[in-house]
């Protein structure tokens, strides 16, 4: 078991992630871990919890507490973790293993000198922070004395990271990381400095200068102080147009010729005096990712056990498949972790679809002669990462395997494609809807931590209603975010009287609800199909004996259905013999076949029922 610190306080086995409940041993729980190994005074453990109304018996009411930590800890199975009383206080063991603080903490001391090796590290390092920092912990003591250490000693490594990066002349790929991280800490002039160096870099000169106004401007608000003079010699080059010392300034960037905004860099490509020859392939980036902190430190642990790094030339490349609903975030995933081991694959990457806008698989050869057409030619064996999307048959990952070059393979589909995981044995993530808390830290990502926590129950109701799919989520975030006076309470009363159709932004097509849903059930056989419809009826939840009766079919066909509708992404599985249908599937399911008058009212409007009040 363990600890998880950085984010909300939670335990984990690895496979399974329990958040604490907020409560008062979750804060003492809390004040131990953040001092990992070092006896707590007692009276600092006590103010932790209750604050400056301690009970009567403070003494007597730590020990209780102690007490249902220890249970808690029993719970769990991790008794061996024990908080252990000393004189004067309790200490709680942990080391990398068992607390993600030391894990992150011992990255980043790995990393420094590590030389190659730094970058991707420093990238394990910041892919272990999930979300605001203790954000179910209910201590105005550790929100005050430890969580700014904490987030000031995780910008210090991403403060180092984005100055590698800029060195090697990525400007473009740091700027969503600086972008976020000015606007999360808007008086920090290191990042500040960081945000217009790279976009200087690339080639956006004004929004530098903006910057620049932008933080004085928050400085002199906020604090009555003008920028430093770094941050202010900083603009003068820029006005002046000058080369950045170590700003990591590509003259081929600075000459227009580096990769497009928003692009995934190819690994460990240096400045040049000119347009490379042979360009490497970019993948697209991912913007403002969010959750999926298991899955991601999965992927990428798998990914970095092949490409350049192994000293192997002949190794058949590395196989993982991301499989799950429509919606779920499955290519987000791969490109995201694709950017996290850019440096193992030097020769880039390359997005491959696999299905036609139909639906129906691309045939392998063709896929295969696309494939050899992109990849930079002489790449060597091994070089490059490749993400073939939307795969529809495992035939069709098979016929890629030789492609030479390909040091990776990062499969994603809606089936689970078991022939291939039989055959080939690769890694295997199955991403269903996001947990609660992910849902809350992607709405906090997007609409900032303020307007969250200002209408924190309407929020909840929010991702609620989106049944906590990545794609919903991004959709309802991007409406808010563009409508800045909106409530939250408002936009979730607005979108509950027709759900999910206004689950969609006008200006993309591939941002609609309805439409991925419509395109996912148009993809099944008939029959299949129509039994997802009329299964939509059920309290969401399905066995095998209800969807007979629903379908008027014997069990055993009953069960061959559910295990074909599991295997599209469109059912999972809560527990052997118990599937669910998610609450937005469901309620399309429910319009698709029938008008809404002839819905049953107890499934039209459950999200209605469950707005907070005082929504319209």
């Amino acid at each position: 078991m363990r600890f998880q610190l950085l984010g909300p306080l939670s335990i984990t086995d690895g496979r399974e992630v329990v958040v604490l409940p907020p409560a008062k041993p979750t804060s003492l729980l809390a004040a131990l871990l953040v001092r990992p190994g070092e006896v707590v005074p007692t009276e600092r453990l006590r103010q932790a919890v209750w604050g400056e109304r301690q009970p009567a018996t403070a003494k007597a009411a730590l020990q209780s507490c102690v007490l249902r930590l220890r249970r808690l800890f029993a719970k769990y199975d991790i008794e061996e973790q024990a908080v252990v009383a000393v004189a004067g206080g309790y200490r709680l063991p942990a080391d990398g293993d068992t607390l993600d603080l030391l894990h992150f903490r011992r990255l980043v001391s790995e990393a420094a000198g590590a030389g190659e090796s730094e970058l991707p590290l420093l990238r394990t390092a910041l892919g272990l922070w999930r979300g605001p920092l203790l954000a179910n912990v209910p201590s105005d003591l550790l929100h005050r004395d430890e969580v700014p250490r904490l987030v000031e000693e995780r910008l210090r490594v991403l403060e180092r990271l984005c100055e590698i990066q800029l060195a090697r002349g990525r400007c473009r790929e740091v700027l969503v990381d600086l972008w976020e991280a000015t606007r999360t800490h808007p008086q920090h002039e290191g990042l500040s400095a960081q945000l217009m160096r790279a976009l200087y870099g690339a080639e956006r000169q004004n929004e530098a200068l903006a910057e620049y106004r932008r933080i004085r401007t928050h400085l002199r608000d906020e604090l009555g102080v003008d920028p430093g003079a770094a941050l202010q010699n900083l603009e003068l080059a820029i006005l002046r147009g000058e080369e950045l010392s170590g700003a990591g300034l590509a003259p081929a960037e600075r000459g227009g010729h580096g990769a497009a905004a928003g692009a995934v860099p190819s690994g460990n490509d240096h400045p040049s005096p000119g347009p490379d020859p042979s360009p490497r392939p970019r993948l697209p980036r991912v913007p403002g990712f969010t959750g999926r902190s298991r899955e991601t430190a999965d992927l990428v642990d798998h990914l970095n056990g092949g490409g350049r790094g192994d000293g192997r030339t002949d190794a058949a490349p590395v196989i993982a498949v991301i499989s799950g609903g429509p919606g779920m975030g499955k290519t987000a995933l791969a490109l995201h972790a694709a950017r996290l081991v850019a440096d193992r694959y030097p020769a880039g990457g390359v997005l491959l679809p696999l299905a036609r806008p139909d639906g129906t698989p691309r045939p392998a050869g063709e896929a295969a002669a696309e494939l050899r057409a992109a990849l930079p030619a002489g790449a060597p064996r091994g070089s490059c990462l490749v993400v073939l999307d939307d795969v529809v048959h495992p035939d069709q990952v098979r016929g890629l395997l030789d492609v030479p070059g390909c040091g990776a393979l990062v499969v994603t589909s809606r089936m689970r494609l078991a022939a291939l995981v039989a055959t080939h044995g690769p890694a295997v993530l199955q991403l269903g809807a996001l947990t609660p808390q992910e849902s809350m830290a992607l709405l906090t990502a997007v609409l900032g931590r303020e307007r969250v926590a200002a209408e924190a129950a309407h929020a909840r109701t929010l991702t609620d209603l989106c049944g906590h799919v990545p794609l919903a989520l991004r959709i309802a975030a991007a409406r808010l975010l563009t409508r800045p006076k909106l409530r939250l309470a408002d936009y979730a009363a607005w979108l509950c009287r027709d759900l999910p159709a206004r689950l969609a932004l006008p200006d993309d097509p591939r941002m609609s609800v309805p439409l991925t849903l419509d395109e996912a059930l148009d993809r099944l056989p008939g029959p299949l199909a129509d039994a997802h419809l009329r299964l939509a009826r059920l309290n969401g939840q399905l066995t095998a004996p209800d969807a007979a009766t629903a379908l008027r079919v014997p069990e055993t066909h009953a069960e061959e259905l559910l295990e074909r509708l599991l295997d599209t992404g469109l059912l999972d599985e809560e527990q052997p013999g118990t599937l669910r249908m998610n609450s937005l599937f469901r309620v399309h399911a429910l319009h698709r076949a029938a008008p809404p008058d002839d819905l049953p009212q107890a499934v039209v409007a459950p999200a209605r029922l469950a707005l907070p009040s005082g929504a319209t």
